[in-house]
């Protein structure tokens, strides 16, 4: 039998930010009824796969936090160690955080917000830019949660859509082209399996 275990990214459900159309950022919205929906959706989803998780990641955010709670509840794994730390916080928006998206294209151009939201090393006002996300999420994985992985556990990462386009540019060597280009969507589970040879290879069955 193939010796593996597992890592498990989620982007949070909806939060109210989201269904609002403002740039949220390190703000600190709770979920929607949607939000919560979409939690339980993805913690039905990954109860296919039958893993038992040993660790939890995820951010210092309230919508990352119970997106991850809620998926626990779902597999009855709220025993599960959670970590939270900064590092997994979403892209910091800076002067746009708590802006609707149109207003702020009213405000400074459409072109120069879509430049600020799909460059990867070009940061808003007072912002990150993905580039910054990256350099705090990558170190923090490979310091703390890859040493898990190298010994055999099974972890869940509750995270949001910047700081998961970083892991994934890391795991899957994607180009900063590309990555700004991928959309993550709410609540939907992204498989990893950690292989013998270390090896962490992206599938998804379910």
């Amino acid at each position: 039998m193939e010796s593996v275990n597992y890592l498990v990214l989620v982007r949070h459900g909806q939060s109210e930010y989201n269904e609002q159309n403002l740039f949220t950022g390190w703000l600190n919205p709770p979920l929607t009824d949607k939000g919560k929906r979409e939690a339980k959706d993805a913690g039905q989803i990954i109860q296919k796969t039958a893993i038992n998780f040993d660790v939890h990641f995820t951010s210092s955010l309230e919508r990352a936090q119970k997106t991850g709670q809620i998926i626990l509840e779902v597999l009855g794994q709220t025993e599960v160690k959670t970590e939270c730390s900064q590092a997994l916080n979403e892209r910091n928006y800076g002067d746009l955080a708590g802006l609707n998206k149109d207003d702020a294209r009213n405000k400074w151009g459409v072109e120069q917000v879509h430049i600020w939201r799909r460059s990867f090393d070009i940061s808003p006002p007072g912002g990150e830019s993905l580039q910054n996300t990256f350099e705090r999420a990558i170190p923090f994985f490979e310091d703390k949660i890859k040493p898990y992985l190298d010994e055999k556990k099974n972890i869940l990462i509750s995270s949001h859509g910047n700081t998961i386009r970083a892991l994934l540019m890391h795991l899957e060597n994607i180009d900063a082209d590309k990555i700004v280009e991928l959309e993550i969507a709410t609540g939907k589970p992204i498989f990893f399996k950690h292989n013998k040879e270390g090896q962490i290879i992206k599938f998804n069955k379910f």
